[in-house]
């Protein structure tokens, strides 16, 4: 008897080739579209802001895609050099002013301001941590972003016995962009080493796609040779 394997039918080989396809093809065609999307987005918003004399689709007559993202980030970045100054700082306070005495539009803006402070700030690890909680019951795990210590009043509630709460979120399967603020033990939390990135593509993919992990090696650290007529 042939120990070869079984060949495959043609509609077998043909299902096969065109899986392998979708899979190389699917997730670059989506990233491209999703670039472009965004991109057109941006310039539909900055691109009829410009004046003519400075937009190069009035000289070269053909549309250039990124201009508006462009323009949008030289602005962006101009807007924080300015933000860092005296005078700079001194008209964004004066605005803040203005805000702060309307009575919707200030609970609104200080809302979004302390979102983007708290994920932008460059020493802040909101979300930069992985971890596991128990939930719904004991025995069951459910995969957490860490947020932050809690602080305030709620720590004051929940520290009755000395041990630091953690702010986590909870998202949910497929679509991780709603899900549960939970306040947890830091003894009940089990970090982990994978990196927001990965904990993300595996709760889209629904469990099915799991980041490679290999236990950490050991440092082993050389033994300092001193010479022997060292401090003689």
């Amino acid at each position: 008897m042939s120990d070869s394997p079984e060949r495959l039918s043609f509609g077998s080989r043909l299902r096969t080739n065109f899986l392998t396809g979708l899979i190389i093809c699917a997730p670059l065609a989506i990233t491209v579209w999703i670039t472009f999307a965004f991109i057109n987005w941006a310039d539909s918003w900055v691109t009829p802001y410009i004046p003519e004399r400075y937009n190069p689709e009035y000289y070269f007559n053909i549309t250039i895609p990124g201009t508006g993202l462009l323009i949008a980030v030289i602005f962006i970045t101009l807007i924080g050099f300015l933000g860092r100054n005296l005078i700079g700082r001194s008209i964004v306070n004066f605005g803040e002013s203005i805000l702060q005495r309307m009575p919707l539009v200030r609970t609104l803006y200080k809302s979004l301001k302390q979102i983007f402070e708290t994920v932008l700030k460059d020493q802040s690890t909101s979300f930069k941590k992985v971890g596991l909680i128990e939930f719904p019951s004991p025995g069951t795990w459910a995969l957490v972003f860490v947020a932050t210590d809690v602080g305030g009043e709620i720590a004051a509630r929940l520290n009755e016995d000395g041990e630091t709460m953690v702010a986590v979120f909870m998202p949910p399967t497929p679509v991780p962009t709603a899900g549960f603020l939970m306040f947890v033990p830091r003894s009940k939390l089990k970090l982990l080493d994978m990196t927001p990135e990965e904990a993300a593509k595996m709760l889209i993919s629904g469990g099915l796609v799991m980041p490679d992990w290999k236990p950490g090696a050991k440092i082993i650290v050389p033994p300092v040779v001193v010479p022997e007529n060292f401090g003689a």
